[in-house]
Order: structure tokens, then sequence, then C-alpha cells
């Protein structure tokens, strides 16, 4: 039900208020006005020349509604834009045009609906309707309204009142009327006599529901954006919009949050002296809130995922989309209810060709007995004649041999014909029996239909409750692939840090390995200077020797040689030899260390300083 849909059938009641004589037809005058202030109240520029202009080649008289249906699309309605107007503006305006002419309770009544809830009972038949005029309301949309405002009153809804009302004759015929709807509210039979404020607040509830695309409202607890304070505020859910005010009066709005398919809802951890936390995530921000309870969460959680999918599916109604599949519903149980009549028909059909198949096989039975008592007559006939022709035979016996042949020609005559009599009872019984058997198939059909159609309904409802299973493993699969995402984020950061930390610990160990290469190789010409002194200072050592070697008085050169090795020169006589001798001890001990140095460096386990 499109907006266009919607605004007609208001119009349609300020035109119906305005045909005073029930004749179908308005005076222009009257068009002119109502024409006026539909402009105003749908925010489009009035063009006062306009109705004059379109009716100029018709007399003064008045206009019918097929007549007016041009003007209003032409010049209303096609520059109507969503968004740009208040519809209850609009509903109000019809409604003061039509009840002040159809809307008379009766004024010793004490359960009369004060005006602004027969205006929301209005309203909400008007949604409900049928899209067909004279706008009426099935009997099953009244009983899902009552019951909507019923179940607002926590009370059950008197059914027995309701079936009393809808078994009147211009029920049943024509369906309800809003003005015999409202006087069945009037009565207060339905309510169950509950107190006025009662009733108007549970009207107020279903009318915000159903007409005004309210989802759910109430107060929650919200984190501001920046002050990061947390305040009371009322909330507004609507399948587009989740708005929220100062309070449940809605004057003061302080914000509203655009809903989509990306938007998502979040269940949030007890935190900051805070409990039933969730949150409401969009592409830009994220919205923290706080319920009063689990049940409240869940209640909001609930709504929000069906607002965002309502928005992904295009819808922007959701009782549009109930009342759609409602309507759908009673037309599948019509169809079903129809085609069980036709089964039913069919069934008498084949009853009553049944009966006549039987009535052909009692005639064919008769048929039957009637040939089996002829071919016994005949039989009879045939034993006397015979007989006759014993007696004759003795007088006349020339005459029984000439007719002898004629005799025997008759017989085989005769035979043939009891042959394809018995044929013909042997074909009559196999078709009976061929007509029982398909009677019996017929019978077991019906029954294996009855098991079939029970084991489809199972199958469907089993389908039903698969496909809920199978909505709520696909949140839980969205919640996880978002966890999983954050959980794959971090562990990137974490190696990404970890890689960093190994290509600085590579590059200190570079460095230290270029050092350790420089050492060795200053180790390595250190040790080639020290052999090089070494040899230089025993050559010196060993010419010292021998020009440090005094001979005494009195000694004789040995034999051996030139060596002066066995000569022994005291210590304390010769300053200059110990001091020799010291040299040569450090010179061994000098060596020693370069020894051990140059094999602690060929085993690479040479210390770097």
């Amino acid at each position: 039900m499109d907006l266009r849909s919607e605004l007609l059938k208001s119009i349609w009641y300020g035109f119906t208020a305005l045909d005073l004589e029930k004749s179908g037809k308005v005076s222009k005058s009257q068009l002119k006005v109502l024409s006026h202030n539909l402009c105003t109240v749908l925010s489009i520029p009035h063009d006062p020349v306009a109705l004059e202009e379109h009716f100029r080649d018709d007399d003064d008289g008045p206009v019918s509604s097929q007549g007016y249906m041009p003007y209003l699309n032409k010049y209303i309605l096609d520059k109507v834009e969503e968004g740009c107007f208040v519809k209850e503006q609009v509903d109000e305006l019809c409604w003061t045009l039509t009840a002040k002419k159809n809307y008379k309770p009766a004024k010793d009544n004490n359960n009369v609906l004060p005006g602004k809830d027969a205006f929301h009972l209005w309203s909400l038949f008007n949604f409900l309707s049928e899209d067909k005029y004279p706008l009426v309301m099935v009997p099953d949309e009244v009983e899902y309204l009552l019951k909507k405002i019923c179940m607002a009153m926590s009370v059950e809804l008197n059914c027995v009142e309701l079936e009393d009302f809808i078994s009147q004759d211009a029920v049943q015929q024509n369906g309800f009327t809003v003005w015999s709807f409202l006087e069945m509210m009037n009565t207060g039979k339905i309510t169950r006599g509950m107190g006025q404020e009662i009733t108007s607040m549970a009207i107020e509830e279903v009318y915000r529901e159903i007409v005004a695309d309210v989802l759910k409202e109430g107060y929650l607890w919200k984190k501001s954006q920046l002050r990061r304070n947390w305040k009371e505020r009322w909330f507004t859910l609507r399948p587009i919009t989740l708005d929220y005010y100062t309070s449940e009066d809605r004057k003061e709005r302080q914000g509203s949050i655009a809903l989509d398919g990306n938007c998502c809802v979040e269940v949030l951890p007890d935190r900051d002296g805070k409990r039933c936390m969730f949150c409401l995530k969009t592409l830009s921000k994220t919205y923290e809130m706080s319920a009063s309870d689990t049940k409240q969460r869940q209640e909001w959680t609930a709504a929000i995922q069906t607002a965002i999918r309502l928005h992904s599916e295009g819808k922007t109604s959701l009782h549009k989309d109930l009342k759609l599949k409602r309507r759908e519903q009673r037309e599948q149980r019509e169809k079903r209810r129809l085609a069980k009549e036709e089964e039913q028909q069919r069934f008498q059909a084949l009853q009553e060709e049944k009966e006549h198949k039987l009535a052909e096989l009692e005639l064919l039975k008769e048929a039957q007995r009637q040939a089996q008592a002829l071919l016994e007559q005949d039989e009879m006939r045939r034993r006397q004649h015979h007989e006759e022709m014993q007696q004759a035979l003795e007088v006349q016996l020339r005459e029984a041999k000439e007719s002898r042949a004629t005799m025997q020609a008759e017989m085989v005559l005769k035979e043939e014909e009891a042959e394809r009599q018995r044929k013909r009872i042997k074909e009559l019984e196999e078709m009976q029996t061929s007509l029982e058997e398909a009677l019996q198939q017929e019978i077991k059909a019906r029954q294996d239909e009855e098991v079939f159609r029970y084991a489809q309904t199972g199958l469907l409802s089993e389908e039903e409750d698969k496909m809920k299973a199978l909505m709520a493993l696909q949140e839980e699969q969205e919640e996880y692939i978002l966890k999983t995402q954050r959980e794959k984020q971090e562990l990137r950061q974490e190696m990404e840090n970890k890689s960093r930390a190994l290509e600085e610990a590579q590059r200190q160990l570079e460095e230290v390995r270029a050092n350790r290469y420089r050492v060795d190789q200053d180790v390595v010409a250190a040790q080639r200077k020290l052999r090089q002194a070494s040899t230089n200072v025993k050559h010196w050592n060993v010419q010292m020797n021998r020009l440090m070697r005094p001979i005494g008085p009195g000694e004789k050169r040995p034999s051996g040689g030139g060596s002066f090795s066995s000569f022994q020169i005291p210590s304390q006589r010769d300053p200059g030899l110990r001091l020799r001798q010291r040299s040569e001890e450090q010179d061994e001990e000098s060596k020693e260390n370069m020894d051990n140095n140059s094999s602690s460096a060929s085993n690479g386990d040479m210390d770097i300083p």
C-alpha cells in the first residue's frame, strides 16, 4: 500500500462527507475548499483557477468522484513529496469533515470514546481496510486490531461479543464499516468495561505502533559522544531512524540515528557502573546504550535488528508488510476452501458415476438372468421338441432321416449362440471385477492423498523452524566473523612488531660480525708483527751473547769449536748478564702469550672486547 492509496482513503471520507444528498456528487465550491485545505496540509502550492479550468466545459452543477479524480491526481497527488508533510494532519482534516456528518454516538452512553480515540481508531481502520471502495474491513483484520488493543490493556478479547456482532447480516455480507466499528467500540463490551484512561492509552499505543510505524519506545541510558557521560533519553524506533528525546512527551528531540544495511547491534559487558549494555554501530559512529533489565535489552536489540532488516529488504513499514502477508494468507485460505469445494464436487461426481455404474451393473446382471431364463426355456423347448421327434420317429422314420441334417445345423447354431452368451456373461463378470478394483484404488488414492497432505503440513512447519534456526545461525556467524576480523587485525599488528624487532636484531648481529672480523684482522696483523719482533729479538740476543761474554785471565778456549756456551759468568759480577736473562724470560713469556692468542684466534673462540 503506497502513500497515494493511503491519502485517497482519507480523502474519500472527506469527499463523501461533502455529499450531503448521497447522490455521489459534490458542488464545485465545496471541492474548492477541500482542495485548498488539502494543498495546505500537503505543503504544495494551491492553484485556485485549476479547478475551474479543469471543469470549464461542464455546467455549474456538482461534480462526481470520477470527475474529481483526474483533477485530484494531476494538481494535488502528483505534486506530493513524501517527508514534506505530516500525514496525521491530512487524516485530521478528513476526520473533521466526516465525523460531523457520520460520527454521532449516543449521549446517554457512558462508554463513548473521546474524539482523539475515535480519530485514532478511524485512522487504524483506514490502514487495515481493504483497497476497494466503499472502505470496509474484513472480520479477521477487526479481530487482529481488537487483540492488539486488548493486549495493550493486558486483558483478553471478549470473543463472544465479537462473534455476536460479526454474525449480523450486514456485517457478513459487506464487512465492517468504520461507523459500525466505532459503534461496537462505544458499547464497551469488547473492552470489558475498562477505564477510559486505560483504553485511551492502549489505543494511542496501537495507533503509534501500526499507523506511525513505531517499532518500540521507551527510556534508555545513552553515553554522550563528547563528554562521555550517561544521560537518560526517551527513544523512538522506526524502520529508518532511531530518534531520542529529552522526555516521553517528544517535544525536544536531541538527535536521530539513521538506520541502514550497514548498521549492526552488539551486546556489551557491564562497565562504568552500567548494566544491560548494548551498542548500535553505524559507518561513522558507535552509540552505547544501557537498558533497565535484560528483557528490555533483548527487546531493543531485536527491534533494531528488525528495523535494519526491513531497510535492507526495501520495506518502509513493518505492519504494511504484515498486512500484505495476512491478506495473502486469507487469499490462500480462500483458494484452499475453493479447492476443497471443487474436490468435494469431484468426489460427488465420482460417487454419482459410481452409483450409475452400479446401476448399469445391476442392469447387466438382470440381463444376464433374463438370458439365462431364455436359455433354460430354449433348452426346455428343445427337449420337448426332441421328445416329440423321438415319438414321431417310429411313425415317420424317413422324415427323421431327411430332417436330421437340418436338425444338426440348428443345433450348431444354438450351441454357437449359447457360447456367445457365456462369453458375454464372462465379460460382464470381468467388468464388474475391474470396476470393484478401480473403486478400491480410488479409495486408497484418497487415503494416500490425505496422508501426503498431513506430511506436507509437517514439512512446512519444519521448514519454518529450520528457517528461524538458520537466521539465528546466520546472526551468530556474522558476530563470529566480526570477532575473527578483530583478532586477525590484532595478530597482524603483533606480527609486524615482532618482524621489526627481528630485523633490528639481525642488523645488530651483522654489525657485531663486522666488528669481530675487523678485530680478527687486527689480531692477525699484531701476531705477524710479534713473530717478526720475536725473530729479531732472538737474532740480537745471539749477537749480544757473543759480544757480552768476556774471557777471563788464564782461561782457555774449548777444543770443541767457537761456541761460548760452556763459560759460566757469575751474575753478581756481571749486571749486563742479569739484564739479558730477564729480557730472555720476558721474550719467552710474550712468545707463549702469542702462541695462546694465535691458537684461540685460529679456533674462532676469541673474545671481542
